[in-house]
Parts: C-alpha cells; structure tokens; sequence
C-alpha cells in the first residue's frame, strides 16, 4: 500500500484483507467535550485501531502564548508515534468521525515526521460502516518497549507568528475557521474576534461533498486556484483558529495538485493572544 493523501473504505479494506502492514489511528475529538471522541473509539472502531488523543498526543502544553493546540517537539511525537507501532515502512490511516478536521492535523504531523505513506479514511467511521464495514469495541494492548519513530527529513513547512508578519500581503494567508468567525462577528473559543489582515476564508468544511467525502481533485483544485492566484503553492500559509483544521485545507490542497503550502500552526490563537500584532474584521 502507498496512499499519501486520501484513501477509500474499499481500498482500505483491500489492503486489511491481503494482510498488508497498516496502522489504523482514530483521532475523533470534540471541542466541546475533549473525551467525546475517546468514548466513541471505546464504544465502537475499526478492527485494531488505536486511539490518538488531540490534546495529550498531538500537542505540547499551552503557555497562553503559543495557542490552544501548539504543535509537540518533533522528538516527543516521535516516540507517541512509535508507541503506536508506526514504522518507517507502514502505512499509516488516520480517521475520525468530524470530517478529517482532526484525522488531516495527524495526516500533517505525520509528514512533519518525513513520513510519507499515510492518508485519511475520506469519509470516515460514517463511509466505514456505510460500506458494510464492521467495528469492534476490544482495545489493542498497547506495544511493549516500542522504539521511537526515526525522524527523517520534514515533508511538510511550518511557520512561526513571526514569519507570517513578515509575509503580510505579499503571500496568500487562508484562514480555515467558518465565515463569521472569520469576519469577527462571534468567537466561542478565543480571546479576540476577527483575522490576521489580508488573510482570505476558506472554510474547511467547503472541501466536502454532501457525503462527508472530499470533494474530487479537480473541483477542490478549481476552488483552491483564485485562492493562490499567481502565487506558487509553497508561498501559501495555511492557519485557522489553532493550527487543526488548516490541515484540513492543506490536505485539500495537496488532493487538487497544490503542494508545499506551510501550516502556521499557532494560528489565530496565538496570534490574537499578543495585543502587539494587528487584526482584521469584516
């Protein structure tokens, strides 16, 4: 198996049945309730999944500074990533059941790693089961004295609040969160309404299909093309409201044929958190 971006229900059963060497992540989480998606994985995941928490296994500890979801060391994710019995030569499939909103985030994190062969469940648990594929509710014991992930060149670029400054209007900036918390007309989560100025919205959801599926490569490329305009796909930064669901959109991207934006993966969060640096609304 060697998927890289998205893969289907029936290329991942395929792949199980022809006994090929893949690790299953369940990465579903809720805001609202940060053990939702742990109770789900309990109640009910694909055969050998394993559970991966947003909070305790995809990120570091918050400063107030460095925003909700500041991304880990490479080293500490590392050795997460190797405790789940992710080796150089397996194919990784991450999922969960909001879309891909936190399944692209460790899609992302994954080839921050340098690990190429991981894609997204597209659909989910809902297309999973849909298709006629079954779940089990038994827990896999975790690997004993498994070694950590041997960190390999980044296939991905990430960007700190101080280059993203640098780059204000002179790099296209897509900015993942629903419309009106990008206009500033309301912000459940985060200090401040509003944008980093001369960002553009692009609302993750918009990169499915009424199914919950992506949407194909060439329609998300005919959405994604007036967003770059005559910029090279490396020169887009990626952000939202905590550096999750802009992996949404570089996922999407890199379906459409777009590839090497970054992730600004403090996002808004952080940046609103300096009263120092501008913001927009409207």
């Amino acid at each position: 198996m060697n998927f890289t971006t998205l893969i289907s229900a029936s290329q991942l059963r395929a792949g199980l049945d022809a006994g090929e060497p893949v690790v299953i992540l369940d990465a579903s989480f809720d805001l609202a309730d940060v053990q939702a998606g742990e109770r789900s994985h309990a109640q009910g995941h694909l055969p050998g999944a394993r559970y991966v928490h947003l909070d305790r296994d995809l990120c570091s500890a918050k400063t107030g500074r460095n925003g909700r979801h500041p991304l880990p060391t490479r080293e500490a994710f590392s050795a997460i990533v190797g405790g789940l019995g992710v080796t150089p030569a397996t194919q990784v499939v991450a999922l969960d059941r909001q879309g891909g909103m936190v399944a692209a985030r460790l899609w992302w994190m994954l080839r921050w790693l340098g690990h190429a062969n991981v894609a997204v469940l597209d659909g989910g648990v809902a297309t999973w089961t849909a298709e006629g594929g079954a779940l089990e509710a038994s827990i896999p014991k975790p690997l004993d004295a498994a070694p950590a992930y041997p960190q390999c060149q980044p296939l991905v670029a990430v960007v700190d609040a101080d280059e993203v400054m640098v780059r204000l209007g002179r790099t296209p900036l897509l900015d993942a969160r629903a419309p009106e918390r990008f206009r500033g007309d309301v912000e459940p989560l985060d200090t401040q309404a509003g944008h980093i100025p001369g960002a553009r919205n692009r609302f993750f959801k918009d990169n499915l299909d009424a199914s919950g599926r992506f949407k194909p490569a060439a329609t998300l490329h005919s959405e994604f093309a007036p967003l770059v305009g005559a910029a090279n796909a490396a020169d887009v930064v990626h952000q939202c409201g905590s550096g999750v669901t802009a992996c949404h959109n570089l996922l999407a991207m890199e379906v459409a044929g777009f590839s090497g934006s970054a992730l600004y993966a403090g996002s808004w969060s952080e940046w609103s958190s300096d009263p120092s640096r501008p913001l927009a609304k409207g």
